[in-house]
């Protein structure tokens, strides 16, 4: 972060922080008091709803005790309910339905002490039904009263209810009655307009008002919420609110004077602030445009300073630095020289050492027979003479070609069997190992060089050679077509050994320069396949299992076949 921007936060910081505390100090003191007084309304307002739904109640309670009254003096009822009469069975059905409307009910039912509907206003179906557990529950709620889900034909719907009971001719009758809870019996309870109330129970809610427009804490009343057919009592909790309209309004007063104060006090401070930056930060900017511009390539910047203070000895100190660089970078790049003449005489030798070993086998070879069997020299002679002439055409690539670190390619399509059987062919001329191939059926073709793709599977097959330390074992070399991820065509050739394998640890290293785990190794081998794989657009990974051997997978983009266009 710039000098020039620590200094304007500093401002900022400075200037706005004491400003936010303050504005907040007073919006929650505000606030506090009007909530206090919020609370202390809606306290007084709960006292109301609680003695009008006691009223409520209390209606539906005189409702069902005059009903019940009534229905003592009803002969044709008691003809029906009691007497069993057939002829006044439309009577008692009907009975419950033409007295709910009378007496305002929404729902009503008749049972007898068994729990038998043997009249419902609301639902006239249910007639012969057994719900014994709503009249009980009902009888056991706080204060008698409760909520209840009534059906209908149509629907089912929340009520009010309470019970009553009458005995005809010694038998005991119940009468369940109740009014519907709705939004508008919620709204005629909330009798100011700021005033909401919320029914929440299992199953639904219903509010008085717009959901969306409640706030603050509230008060909670609860309710029993009667489920008959699981026979027991649930909990519906009815919330009191009241808007808050005007806290609100003065909140957002307050946050709108605040932010236009803090807007311009802040503006005042940044500007004050970058004023007073600009005399510091624009000697410090142009001492870093010239620290910028130091490179090794680039050391001669002059920071010569006549400057007393702490930015002028900033200047002589970079200037003494870049003195250092200059001495420091000359010695970089004569070690670097040597470095790079070093390592081309290692990889020299190494590629020399991969061409004269097929040689140096065949002559051993030759002066074996020439010792034990005269006779058969000149056919071994032919027979061997073709190593001898790849070998030789080898090293002279090797000579025109390759002055740098690795060679500059001549692609062309090369035919991958024919470089890997080659190899393999004179591997298996210089050493007892049993050296297996395996080749796919039909043309494997890269865009390549044939001389490079001898030096990839030379190192590999030698090293997998090397890694057999004289046991018995076998090394196997096999190729395939593959398709990568992207669907596109890969020549896989696989080196696998019965060796005595790698550990996790030396396999993340075989990759690297000079790291060998051979006693005469040099270490270039597989970096030198890896960045030969690498520019033919490959990819090589190797899998190894100590005690049972190695494999090394190499992937090569596959090309047209030789002779054909695509």
């Amino acid at each position: 972060m710039s000098f020039r921007a620590r200094l304007l936060l500093a401002f900022f910081a400075v200037v706005f922080i004491p400003m936010l505390l303050f504005a907040v100090a007073v919006r929650n003191e505000v606030g506090e008091r009007l909530s206090a007084q919020y609370e202390r309304r809606v306290a007084a307002l709960v006292e109301v709803f609680e003695e009008d739904l006691a009223q409520e109640s209390e209606a539906i309670a005189a409702s069902l005790s005059g009903l019940a009254d009534a229905l003592i003096d009803d002969n044709r009822f008691r003809r029906a309910a009691v007497g069993g009469a057939e002829s006044e069975r439309r009577y008692l059905l009907d009975y419950a339905g033409n007295a709910m409307r009378l007496t305002g009910l929404s729902m009503l039912q008749i049972q007898t002490a068994n729990g038998r509907i043997i009249s419902s206003g609301h639902f006239r179906n249910e007639y012969d039904r057994l719900e014994p557990e709503l009249a009980r529950l009902l009888a056991a709620a706080p204060d008698g009263m409760g909520l209840v889900q009534a059906r209908t034909p149509e629907s089912t719907f929340l009520a009010l209810a309470r019970v009553d009971s009458l005995r005809m001719a010694g038998r005991l009758f119940t009468i369940v009655g109740g009014v519907s809870v709705e939004r508008r019996f919620l709204a005629r309870l909330a009798r100011e307009s700021g005033l909401t109330l919320s029914l929440v129970y299992p199953g639904g809610a219903l509010t008085s008002g717009d959901p969306q427009a409640q706030e603050g804490e509230g008060v909670e009343l609860t309710v029993p919420l009667i489920d008959a057919a699981a026979d027991r009592s649930e909990e519906a909790s009815i919330r009191v609110t009241h808007s808050q309209a005007e806290l609100a309004e003065l909140r957002r007063s307050i946050d709108q004077w605040f932010f236009i104060a803090a807007a311009a006090t802040v503006l005042i401070a940044l500007l004050l602030a970058n004023w007073l930056a600009s005399r510091f930060s624009r000697p410090i900017m142009d001492l870093a445009d010239k620290t910028s511009r130091v490179d090794l390539d680039r050391l001669g910047v002059d920071f010569t300073s006549k400057r007393r203070d702490e930015i002028g000895a900033l200047s002589r100190l970079l200037g003494a630095m870049t003195d250092r660089l200059r001495a420091g970078a000359a010695k970089i790049k004569e070690a670097e020289r040597r470095a790079t003449v070093g390592e081309l005489a290692r990889q020299v030798n190494h590629d020399i050492k991969n061409g004269l070993t097929p040689i140096r086998n065949v002559f051993r070879h030759l002066m074996t027979v020439s010792r034990d069997d005269p006779g058969q020299l000149p056919d071994v002679f032919d027979e061997r003479k073709g190593t001898i002439d790849s070998s030789i055409d080898y090293l002279e690539t090797l000579a025109s070609n390759y002055a740098r670190l690795y060679p500059r390619f001549d692609r062309q399509p090369c035919d991958v069997h024919a470089v890997v059987r080659e190899v393999v062919t004179n591997a298996g001329a210089s050493s007892q190992v049993d050296l297996r191939l395996d080749l796919a059926p039909g043309p494997a073709v890269v865009i390549g060089d044939a001389v490079v793709l001898r030096r990839i599977f030379e190192n590999l097959v030698d090293n997998a050679v090397d890694s057999l330390a004289s046991k018995a074992g076998a090394v196997s070399v096999s190729t395939g077509l593959v398709s990568n991820e992207a669907q596109e065509s890969r020549v896989r050739v696989t080196v696998a050994d019965t060796g005595s394998g790698m550990t996790r640890e030396q396999l993340d290293k075989i990759f690297d320069d000079f790291y060998t785990t051979k006693a005469d190794g040099t270490g270039l081998g597989l970096s030198i396949v890896r960045r030969l794989v690498m520019d033919l657009n490959g990819s090589v990974s190797v899998e190894s299992e100590v005690g049972k051997g190695s494999r090394v997978i190499v992937d090569l983009p596959a090309g047209a076949e030789p002779g054909r266009s695509g």
